[in-house]
Protein backbone atom coordinates (compact mmCIF):
# COMPACT_ATOMS: atom_id res chain seq x y z
CA UNK A 1 0.00 0.00 0.00
CA UNK A 2 1.04 3.49 -0.93
CA UNK A 3 1.41 5.40 2.69
CA UNK A 4 -0.81 8.11 3.14
CA UNK A 5 2.04 11.19 2.26
CA UNK A 6 2.62 9.41 -0.83
CA UNK A 7 -0.92 9.81 -1.37
CA UNK A 8 -1.28 12.73 -0.94
CA UNK A 9 1.79 14.06 -2.62
CA UNK A 10 0.23 11.76 -6.06
CA UNK A 11 -2.89 13.86 -5.61
CA UNK A 12 -1.14 17.24 -5.47
CA UNK A 13 0.89 15.99 -8.45
CA UNK A 14 -2.51 15.24 -10.18
CA UNK A 15 -4.09 18.75 -9.65
CA UNK A 16 -0.51 20.47 -10.27
CA UNK A 17 0.15 18.87 -13.78
CA UNK A 18 -2.81 20.05 -15.95
CA UNK A 19 -2.00 23.82 -14.48
CA UNK A 20 2.00 23.49 -15.43
CA UNK A 21 0.52 22.31 -18.63
CA UNK A 22 -1.36 24.98 -19.99
CA UNK A 23 0.97 27.47 -18.25
CA UNK A 24 3.74 26.30 -19.97
CA UNK A 25 1.44 26.46 -23.29
CA UNK A 26 2.71 30.07 -23.00
CA UNK A 27 6.08 29.78 -24.39
CA UNK A 28 4.04 28.44 -27.41
CA UNK A 29 2.08 31.82 -27.29
CA UNK A 30 5.57 33.59 -27.20
CA UNK A 31 7.31 31.87 -29.99
CA UNK A 32 3.95 32.63 -32.32
CA UNK A 33 4.67 36.38 -31.56
CA UNK A 34 8.19 35.97 -32.27
CA UNK A 35 7.04 34.51 -35.87
CA UNK A 36 4.74 37.73 -35.97
CA UNK A 37 8.19 39.52 -36.41
CA UNK A 38 8.41 37.70 -39.83
CA UNK A 39 5.05 37.96 -40.99
CA UNK A 40 4.34 37.64 -44.61
CA UNK A 41 7.01 35.32 -45.09
CA UNK A 42 5.55 31.86 -46.53
CA UNK A 43 8.46 30.07 -45.59
CA UNK A 44 7.86 30.95 -42.01
CA UNK A 45 4.44 30.24 -41.83
CA UNK A 46 4.98 27.05 -43.72
CA UNK A 47 7.46 25.55 -41.85
CA UNK A 48 8.96 27.69 -39.11
CA UNK A 49 5.61 28.92 -37.18
CA UNK A 50 4.72 24.76 -37.01
CA UNK A 51 8.25 23.83 -35.61
CA UNK A 52 8.40 26.71 -33.27
CA UNK A 53 4.46 26.13 -32.14
CA UNK A 54 4.83 22.18 -31.71
CA UNK A 55 8.12 22.55 -29.88
CA UNK A 56 7.20 25.12 -27.53
CA UNK A 57 3.27 24.17 -26.73
CA UNK A 58 4.18 21.45 -24.67
CA UNK A 59 6.52 23.20 -22.28
CA UNK A 60 4.96 22.50 -19.51
CA UNK A 61 4.92 18.61 -19.71
CA UNK A 62 8.74 19.34 -20.49
CA UNK A 63 8.91 20.79 -16.85
CA UNK A 64 7.13 18.43 -15.76
CA UNK A 65 8.33 15.31 -16.89
CA UNK A 66 11.96 16.59 -15.64
CA UNK A 67 10.71 17.06 -11.86
CA UNK A 68 8.55 14.65 -12.09
CA UNK A 69 9.24 11.23 -14.19
CA UNK A 70 6.80 8.85 -12.70
CA UNK A 71 4.20 11.07 -15.08
CA UNK A 72 6.02 10.65 -18.41
CA UNK A 73 3.13 7.27 -18.87
CA UNK A 74 1.83 8.07 -22.18
CA UNK A 75 -1.26 8.96 -21.13
CA UNK A 76 -0.29 11.71 -18.85
CA UNK A 77 2.21 13.22 -21.76
CA UNK A 78 -0.54 13.14 -24.34
CA UNK A 79 -3.38 14.32 -22.18
CA UNK A 80 -1.11 17.19 -20.46
CA UNK A 81 0.60 17.98 -24.16
CA UNK A 82 -2.92 18.45 -25.52
CA UNK A 83 -4.33 20.57 -22.83
CA UNK A 84 -1.24 23.11 -23.52
CA UNK A 85 -2.64 22.56 -27.40
CA UNK A 86 -5.76 23.61 -26.52
CA UNK A 87 -4.56 26.52 -24.20
CA UNK A 88 -2.52 27.82 -26.68
CA UNK A 89 -5.50 27.49 -29.42
CA UNK A 90 -7.93 29.17 -27.58
CA UNK A 91 -5.10 32.58 -26.33
CA UNK A 92 -4.71 32.54 -30.39
CA UNK A 93 -7.72 32.81 -31.82
CA UNK A 94 -9.12 35.41 -28.95
CA UNK A 95 -5.71 37.31 -29.76
CA UNK A 96 -6.31 37.34 -34.19
CA UNK A 97 -10.14 38.07 -33.19
CA UNK A 98 -9.80 40.75 -31.11
CA UNK A 99 -6.48 42.31 -31.74
CA UNK A 100 -4.62 41.37 -35.73
CA UNK A 101 -8.43 40.86 -37.48
CA UNK A 102 -10.55 44.37 -37.13
CA UNK A 103 -13.99 42.81 -38.27
CA UNK A 104 -14.22 39.25 -38.33
CA UNK A 105 -16.69 37.30 -40.19
CA UNK A 106 -18.93 34.71 -38.30
CA UNK A 107 -17.13 32.29 -40.06
CA UNK A 108 -14.16 33.15 -39.11
CA UNK A 109 -15.08 33.12 -35.38
CA UNK A 110 -16.69 29.45 -35.69
CA UNK A 111 -13.38 28.60 -37.59
CA UNK A 112 -11.11 29.78 -34.86
CA UNK A 113 -13.25 28.24 -32.24
CA UNK A 114 -13.46 24.68 -33.27
CA UNK A 115 -10.93 23.58 -36.30
CA UNK A 116 -8.20 26.06 -35.13
CA UNK A 117 -8.82 24.34 -31.40
CA UNK A 118 -9.04 20.96 -32.80
CA UNK A 119 -5.66 20.93 -35.02
CA UNK A 120 -3.85 22.53 -32.28
CA UNK A 121 -4.95 19.55 -29.42
CA UNK A 122 -4.30 16.87 -32.26
CA UNK A 123 -0.58 18.08 -33.04
CA UNK A 124 -0.13 18.67 -29.28
CA UNK A 125 -1.75 15.32 -28.55
CA UNK A 126 0.49 13.11 -31.80
CA UNK A 127 3.65 15.08 -30.24
CA UNK A 128 2.46 14.00 -26.91
CA UNK A 129 2.83 10.33 -27.59
CA UNK A 130 6.59 11.06 -28.15
CA UNK A 131 7.32 13.45 -24.64
CA UNK A 132 8.85 10.22 -22.36
CA UNK A 133 11.97 9.64 -20.86
CA UNK A 134 13.78 8.76 -23.90
CA UNK A 135 13.02 12.26 -25.02
CA UNK A 136 14.73 13.51 -21.20
CA UNK A 137 17.40 10.92 -22.05
CA UNK A 138 17.98 12.70 -25.37
CA UNK A 139 18.03 16.04 -23.73
CA UNK A 140 20.50 15.24 -21.00
CA UNK A 141 22.69 13.38 -24.14
CA UNK A 142 22.70 10.00 -22.67
CA UNK A 143 21.11 9.03 -26.53
CA UNK A 144 21.12 10.60 -29.76
CA UNK A 145 18.43 13.36 -29.36
CA UNK A 146 15.24 12.76 -31.11
CA UNK A 147 16.02 9.03 -31.47
CA UNK A 148 12.85 7.69 -30.39
CA UNK A 149 9.99 10.60 -30.28
CA UNK A 150 11.16 13.06 -33.79
CA UNK A 151 8.25 10.88 -35.99
CA UNK A 152 5.58 12.38 -33.78
CA UNK A 153 6.97 15.71 -33.67
CA UNK A 154 7.44 15.31 -37.44
CA UNK A 155 4.21 14.25 -37.83
CA UNK A 156 2.76 17.05 -35.48
CA UNK A 157 4.85 20.22 -37.60
CA UNK A 158 3.58 18.09 -40.91
CA UNK A 159 -0.37 18.40 -39.53
CA UNK A 160 0.37 22.44 -38.40
CA UNK A 161 1.96 22.91 -41.86
CA UNK A 162 -0.99 21.70 -44.27
CA UNK A 163 -3.31 23.12 -41.94
CA UNK A 164 -1.23 26.32 -42.56
CA UNK A 165 -1.05 25.91 -45.76
CA UNK A 166 -5.29 25.17 -46.36
CA UNK A 167 -6.14 28.38 -44.48
CA UNK A 168 -4.30 30.23 -46.70
CA UNK A 169 -6.10 28.48 -49.79
CA UNK A 170 -9.25 28.83 -47.83
CA UNK A 171 -9.04 32.14 -46.85
CA UNK A 172 -8.86 33.45 -50.52
CA UNK A 173 -12.24 31.40 -51.33
CA UNK A 174 -14.12 31.71 -47.93
CA UNK A 175 -12.93 34.67 -46.31
CA UNK A 176 -12.50 32.38 -43.27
Amino acid sequence: KLSVDTTRETTRWQIIAPMIALAGSVFGILGAFYNEIFHGSFLVAFVGTPIIEEALKPSGVYFLLAKRPELSVTIDAVFLASLGGITFAVVESIIYLNIYIAEPSPQLILWRYTVNIGIHAIGSFIFGLGINQKLLASIKGEIKLLSYGKRFYFTAIILHSLYNVTVVVLDGKLGI
